[in-house]
């Protein structure tokens, strides 16, 4: 151990991010970016706001950014909490309503943050299975838990439960905060944005990495009953008062606004992700049905670790999970159409 360290910081187990390979060019579909570059009028606007004004705080608040939030959503300013990337939102609800409370749970196959969080701010947890297709039973989810995280889609399956079953948890856990993580929501899924003035303890957190292009600017956001958000301000402003940058605000109200290129966007990506599931079937892989940006696959025949590592000898990254219940399947981000047919192209004559 350290000496300089805390107590616990050895025994922490960071999350592991996708691979990013300098050594040479590759396909990359392993960390679920968008392959198509922000709006234009996105980059206009950031290259607009890149003057004088630098030399300023950018507004505490976001309030700009809220608003516009707000207005896309048919919501309240007071509903739209904003902050560097959805997983700064998610580390700061973890703190705001899971600490001194009875087990959080989520399911045992999800987003791996989950649990790196609980065991960085102490907070006890428990899972639950999935069934044998990677869905949720709700029958299946704990009672009288402290809240209840579900990404939807399902991260790293891109399973999707329908916004019926989340009112049932809703319902049945009126005095814990159900937290529903849609990073992926906008390639095909139901948000659960529409439940927000109904239930006063869902929490719907987004992200503008996925769908709008951003990832490298860290804009997430979450949705909810104003006394919810005002529990995550009193986080940000115990911890960072001026969380969003000058350049990710004017990139954020764009990418909002231009809806017409947000939808050109994920239309191709989720046509594409067709083409690929039909291609990938005939190739006797086994593909769980996505709503994300990305599939899960498995070969009835080789094993996915060894197809992990022939993929990345040929130039293509995708993602592999050393965990039970997953290890032999690989996770596929969607690129372009372009992408995919070098994916089908180089992994055929692998599996055959």
């Amino acid at each position: 151990m350290n000496k300089y360290w805390s107590n616990g910081i050895e025994s922490l187990t960071p999350y592991e991010a996708g691979e990013q390979q300098p050594d040479r060019d590759y396909v990359k579909l392993n960390t679920n970016e968008n392959p198509y570059p922000p709006s234009p009028k996105v980059l206009a606007a950031i290259q607009e706001s890149a003057n004088g004004s630098l030399r300023l705080y950018p507004d505490p608040e976001s309030n700009s950014v809220k608003q516009t939030i707000a207005d896309h959503y048919n919501l309240e300013k007071n509903n739209v909490f904003v902050g560097n990337g959805s997983d700064e939102v998610l580390a700061f609800s973890f703190l705001a309503f899971y600490q001194d409370k009875p087990d959080l749970v989520f399911p045992n196959i999800s987003y791996t943050f989950y649990p790196v969080y609980c065991r960085l701010f102490d907070i006890s947890y428990t899972t639950f299975p999935l069934t044998g297709e990677f869905e949720i039973d709700v029958d299946k989810v704990p009672e009288q838990s402290g809240g209840i995280i579900i990404a939807n889609p399902n991260a790293p399956t891109g399973t999707f439960l329908a916004i019926e079953k989340i009112e049932i948890l809703l319902k049945r856990n009126p005095d814990a905060v159900i937290l529903i993580d849609e990073a992926y929501i906008d390639f095909g899924g139901q948000s659960c944005v529409s439940l927000i003035n109904k239930y006063k303890n869902l929490l719907v957190v987004q992200t503008l990495s996925k769908s709008r292009s951003l990832a490298g600017m860290r804009i997430g956001f979450a949705l909810g009953d104003a006394d919810l958000i005002n529990g995550l301000n009193r986080v940000k402003n115990s911890f960072n008062a001026y969380p969003v940058d000058t350049l990710a605000t004017a990139g954020a109200i764009e990418a909002i606004r231009d809806d017409d290129y947000f939808q050109q966007c994920r239309k191709a990506i989720i046509e594409t992700r067709g083409w690929t599931v039909k291609e990938l079937e005939k190739l006797s892989f086994n593909v769980v049905s996505s709503m994300a940006n990305f599939i899960f696959i498995t070969h009835e025949q080789m094993a996915a670790k060894s197809l992990y590592h022939e993929l990345k000898n040929k130039g293509i990254l995708v993602r592999y999970f050393d965990m039970p219940d997953i290890d032999n399947y690989l996770r596929v981000s969607i690129g372009t159409m372009e992408d995919m047919k070098i994916f089908i192209d180089t992994i055929g004559p692998i599996v055959e």
